[in-house]
């Protein structure tokens, strides 16, 4: 890890393995390792468990908030089931990033749980079918049944409640991942995010995190003092002290053992805050300040509240499609799903856009972009067969750690993706993530949703904010999306259109905020009139490329892995496949159509960035 404005060479590179060409052009580009580059393997593995810690509070966090939801108590049980969720969603997550950078936009972008998705999730499971049934007895063998019949007639196991409640979300998420599929391979990402200027997307993130205020008192309730702690810590560390730094001791080959300064408080303060919240519930619990008795609400701050969990978790766990069962498919779910998948498309295509500007990269070309979309709805596939509760989307943090460590290297995306599918088959792992204490997930959430809303409201800066066209769509759109899903949920509004599934459609659409909101400030942005600057619509945009040298260097950090005779004149008919005229043109080719330039020693070279000289004056590729 490196301080962003760090320019000396010195203190840039933690490894005196990068080259001395490239260490001189790092005050120009601001970045080490661009996204052909691969450092050495032992770096390689440092980044790439950074990107993997990095993302374990929304990997993690996503499951536990739907846990409740389906029926999953606080109990040993409980906790086996939590521990099992998140192992499958960490080998979905890694899967899916591997692919990301290796054959969808070829980008360092994580692929996570997404946060788009808890709300039409909660919703569906707020249907009366799906709610939390009561005990019916309990059998001689000590096996709980509940008030819920299944289709042998035979009341329902705990096993039963909760894994058919997810399997309603896999078959809604199956089918609306095969749409994002459709989006992308048909090129029709443009056309549905034409419709979707900033005020939509502010409207659509922020009620994300807003509709999640519900999500940390259940945690925090268990200790309010420990969560504040945690929420304390992580402010601290990633407001405060973000711009601290750390000396650490390093090795190299020429340099030997010397110093590097690090800023670990800017690149891993939600690690450091679960790490400090659960210490200090073990200060707590050691002291005798939490109670021992299971009914008491402190009993699960204790930091041995959830001990037997890990001690009875096996060491290996291998999630695979189907496991829960076979996914049952409702319309109400499926409706309910596309919209959160529309959701995540439209904040993808920014994250891939911040990703490429991080890196250093030229702009996406279009098939980049479709195929990007492509490969996250197989993600998306991926995460409904298996079971995983959500989707998987790009995730922001970690491409703010590559503008924070100046590592924008695929290589190193791929091994994090390979190393986070590792994590997720060692279930000891993630029943050890779950037996973090309670309180402590609740402080993580009353940030980390915070900064969701936050996150949303900057696509304002696109938008002219002394418009009152633009004020009414923001308010409207805002109070409308927070005020029908009230409605909805204390029968205010009661749908009874003699259809059992056309009611249960309209109240998973009704009780979403995110598509509810979505879809007022969609509908009237498009309607009233208003100028594109006033609407911020194109002020956001890339700029094209139109050099040889900028085209060469985007067809190498974009293009699909694949021999160049694979690449025919019929790939101009697919959307998400790049197309050239002459189909059979080589890398040097690429390098000949530049102008050619006399370097300092009086030799030939080519004016092309893609491509670097070696000491002999001789150019060599970096693919």
């Amino acid at each position: 890890m490196e301080s962003a404005d760090d320019s000396k060479p010195d203190s840039a590179s933690p490894a005196s393995d990068v080259d001395e060409k490239k260490v001189e052009n790092v005050k120009k580009s601001e970045i080490i390792y661009g996204i052909n580059d691969n450092p050495p393997w032992y770096l390689c593995i440092v980044f790439a468990f950074q990107h993997a810690f990095l993302s374990l509070g929304g990997s993690i966090g996503a499951p536990l908030i739907i846990a409740s939801f389906l029926c999953i108590p606080n109990d040993d049980r409980g906790n086996e089931a939590k521990s099992y969720l998140v192992g499958s969603v960490l080998v979905v997550n890694g899967i899916c990033s591997f692919l990301q950078a290796t054959f969808g936009t070829r980008l360092p972008i994580y692929q996570g749980s997404s946060f788009a998705f808890i709300i039409p999730a909660i919703s569906i499971l707020n249907l009366p079918h799906n709610k939390c049934p009561a005990v019916h007895s309990v059998t001689d063998n000590n096996v709980t049944l509940y008030n819920e019949t299944l289709p042998d007639g035979s009341f329902a196991t705990f096993d039963d409640v909760w894994m058919r409640r997810l399997r309603e979300l896999q078959g809604g998420l199956a089918i609306a991942s095969v749409f994002e599929i459709f989006l992308g391979a048909t090129g029709l990402v443009g056309l549905l995010t034409r419709f979707f200027g900033p005020l939509t997307i502010t409207t659509t993130i922020s009620l994300i995190g807003i509709s999640l205020v519900e999500a940390a008192p259940p945690h925090a309730k268990y200790h309010w003092g420990v969560a504040f702690f945690t929420a304390f810590i992580l402010i601290l560390c990633s407001q405060f002290l973000k711009n601290c730094k750390v000396p650490v001791i390093g090795y190299s080959k020429s340099k030997k053992f010397h110093m590097i300064w690090t800023q670990p408080f800017m690149c891993f303060p939600v690690l450091i805050a679960l790490f400090l919240g659960w210490f200090l519930c073990w200060i707590l619990t050691v002291a005798g300040a939490l109670s021992d008795n299971p009914d008491d609400l402190s009993y699960f701050a204790r930091s041995d509240s959830k001990l037997e969990t890990f001690v009875s978790a096996p060491w290996f766990r291998f999630p695979y499609p189907g496991q829960w069962g076979m996914p049952i498919v409702t319309i109400s779910a499926v409706v309910g799903m596309i919209t959160a998948v529309i959701a995540s498309v439209v904040e993808s295509i920014g994250d891939y856009n911040a990703c490429a500007t991080m890196c250093d990269a030229p702009p996406l070309p279009k098939h980049a972009v479709n195929r990007g979309i492509m490969m996250e709805g197989f993600g998306c596939l991926l995460a409904a067969v298996v079971g995983t509760s959500t989707g998987t989307t790009s995730y922001s943090e970690n491409i703010a750690a590559i503008g924070i460590t100046r590592v924008g290297s695929r290589r190193v995306m791929q091994v994090a993706g390979i190393l986070t599918m590792v994590i997720g088959f060692i279930s000891k792992i993630g029943a050890f993530l779950v037996s973090i204490p309670e309180p402590v997930f609740g402080g993580i959430f009353m940030v980390v949703f915070g900064m969701v809303i936050a996150i949303g409201l900057t696509n304002l800066q696109y938008v002219d904010l002394t418009s009152n066209r633009n004020i009414f769509v923001i308010g409207f759109s805002f109070y409308m999306g927070l005020m029908i899903p009230y409605c909805m949920k204390n029968d205010y509004i009661v749908i009874n259109t003699g259809n059992y599934n056309l009611d249960q459609t309209i109240s998973v659409i009704l009780e979403s905020s995110l598509t509810v909101g979505a879809f007022v400030a969609a509908f009237f942005d498009n309607a009233l009139p208003g100028t594109d600057e006033e609407r911020g619509l194109g002020k956001s945009g890339g700029r094209k490329v139109t050099s040889p040298a900028e085209k060469a260097l985007q067809r190498k950090c974009y293009d699909p892995p694949m021999l160049q005779c694979c690449i025919s004149r019929c790939c101009m008919y697919i959307p998400f496949m790049p197309y050239y005229s002459n189909p059979n043109i080589s890398d040097d080719d690429d390098i000949n159509e530049v102008h050619e330039t006399t370097n300092s020693n009086g030799k030939k070279s080519q004016d092309n960035e893609a491509y670097v000289e070696d000491g002999n004056g001789h150019v060599q590729s970096n693919v």
